[in-house]
């Protein structure tokens, strides 16, 4: 398995922080009325295709704005294995669809569908819902697509763009080198 970098960890522990504030910050929004949720971080699960170290990152950031907001044991433990579950599936899309439509489209899904069918899971054990759990499924699928495919897409393109111009801080390597030529040394060789 790959080591970890010092900039991989610093870049998980950014993914991290931003998810959890962002979450906080919106307070019980985040977590929405009958399912209903204002929750802008879910458009960092598609960091995955780019890098691998947000897989745990988004889980420690789901657990740190659960266990800040006060949220139950269900909410801190099945909210963050979601987001690890759906996270990896994301990376692992990546990994095998090479195709950028098609890689977000199906990548984009496993958040979206993942939390669809766990939260309302995690509403009915807290006894926080009246509402039935599939009329949480649709709420937090429309909600959910909103915010992964809504926002995430943009924030897909706009690191892809900052790769290819060679922002270091977007790049896996240490040398600073556009992708373009790491990727075709490597096939030389």
């Amino acid at each position: 398995m790959k080591k970890f970098s010092t900039k991989m960890l610093c870049r998980a522990g950014i993914v991290a922080a931003l998810y959890a504030v962002l979450t906080w910050a919106l307070g019980s929004f985040s977590y929405g009325t009958l399912g209903f949720q204002i929750r802008p971080a879910e458009a960092l699960t598609m960091l995955p295709f780019f890098f691998v170290e947000s897989v745990p990152a988004l889980f420690v950031g789901c657990f740190l704005a659960n266990l800040l907001l006060g949220y139950s044991i269900w909410d801190m433990t099945l909210g963050p294995l979601a987001s690890l579950v759906a996270a990896l599936l994301t990376w692992l899309t990546g990994k095998l669809i090479k195709n950028t439509p098609a890689k977000l489209i199906v990548g984009g899904l496993f958040p979206v569908l993942v939390n669809a069918f766990v939260v309302p899971l995690i509403f009915i054990l807290t006894g926080s819902t009246t509402a039935g759990y599939w009329f949480n499924f649709a709420s937090l699928t429309l909600t959910q697509a909103v915010w992964v495919y809504g926002l995430g897409i943009p924030l897909y393109f706009a690191i892809r763009s900052m790769r290819n111009r060679g922002v270091s801080v977007f790049l896996d390597n240490t040398t600073g080198e556009r992708l373009e030529k790491n990727s075709l040394s490597e096939h030389k060789n």
